[in-house]
């Protein structure tokens, strides 16, 4: 059985287990760097000793906001990158983040917004296979269900498909979890780990409160309030935004954490452990979120599926021929010759 590591501040590890004065090479572009998430998750990377410099690639904006993100006090070096230069944004990346794509507004189903992004998703998927298949992949650009099949069969179609770098990043399910858990029971949060499998949207999460450490020893229905919670995160933010905003910062900050775990696993550290939607055959789905070790080529070791108990195994079949039909709309568009 792994062992589940509570959420840590971000790069405590980092700065406490490596130099940044010689182990420091690291590249990593983000894609969408101007939108309502990739400014923040831009910012967030800019402050990691781990990485040497910063790629902000995206259609507007985005040399002013690396202008703008080079005041910032740190060793990280930060570039911009426009229509026609994602080539160069790309060029020696070791981590791409592709968080390109419209926010889910009030009103907007999963596949009004699927409708809009697969087409930014096949695009740069198309572009990264061609001109750095060799980096580890990191998908924000929702919906993941179905964005994270998308982009694997461009690869797959390029020929340069390596399932084992191409990651769905879900670290905001185990995120929340620990957030509620700690509103509930007065607990750092950051010493609160729980697992979430499944998939990223609605009913396709599936919070496993049983594995959490430690254990919170809530009742039942207290649990069944937390997992809703979790389920409709999304909504609450756009209601409490009335209507004028989407989810954006605790989806830059779960990303530049899952990004500070893969910098951390590529310099050598060993037990990295995240949620990840990724291919795989733990469930009888194509791809599953669900804990997995990284290392310096992407996963490292799949570690399955926590032991469920009854609520949750009923939260799982709910979720799986949702997520397979997800999946499937992935697939077929990446197949359509669009």
């Amino acid at each position: 059985m792994y062992k589940l590591r509570a959420t840590k501040p971000l790069w405590d590890v980092a700065t406490k287990s490596f130099s940044t004065s010689n182990a420091n090479n690291t590249k990593v572009t983000v894609l969408g760097a101007s939108g309502g998430i990739g400014q923040p998750l831009s910012l967030l990377l800019k402050t990691n000793p781990l990485i040497q410099e910063l790629a902000m690639y995206d259609i507007l904006y985005s040399p002013g906001v690396a202008a703008d993100l080079n005041h910032v006090a740190t060793p990280c070096k930060v570039k911009g990158y426009g229509p026609g230069q994602i080539r160069d944004a790309l060029d020696g990346a070791d981590i791409v983040l592709c968080a390109a794509g419209v926010p889910r507004k009030a009103g907007q189903t999963r596949e009004d917004q699927f409708n809009v992004n697969s087409r930014i998703v096949k695009d740069l998927a198309v572009s990264c296979s061609m001109m750095n298949p060799n980096a580890i992949y990191g998908i924000v650009s929702n919906p993941i269900n179905s964005t994270v099949p998308l982009f694997s069969e461009m690869f797959k179609k390029a020929g340069v498909l390596d399932e084992n770098k191409i990651l769905g990043i879900t670290t905001l399910g185990p995120v929340r979890v620990s957030s509620f858990i700690s509103q509930e029971k007065g607990w750092d949060p950051s010493k609160i780990f729980c697992p979430v499998i499944g998939g990223h949207s609605g009913v396709t999460i599936v919070p496993v409160l049983s594995a959490c450490t430690p254990a919170p020893d809530l009742s039942m229905d207290k649990l069944k309030l937390i997992t809703l919670r979790v389920r409709e995160a999304g909504v609450e933010i756009v209601e409490a935004k009335q209507g004028s905003g989407t989810v954006t910062l605790s989806i830059a900050w779960s990303a530049a954490k899952f990004a500070d775990s893969i910098l951390r696993a590529l310099k050598g550290e060993k037990g990295v452990i995240e949620c990840a939607y990724v291919k795989s055959n733990v469930a009888s789905t194509r791809y599953f979120s669900n804990p997995v070790e990284l290392g310096p080529k992407g996963i490292h070791k799949n570690l399955g599926m926590p032991k469920l108990n009854d609520y949750e195994k009923s939260l799982l079949e709910e979720c799986l021929p949702i997520l397979t039909q997800h999946i499937k709309q992935g697939e077929a568009f990446a197949a359509a010759k669009i």
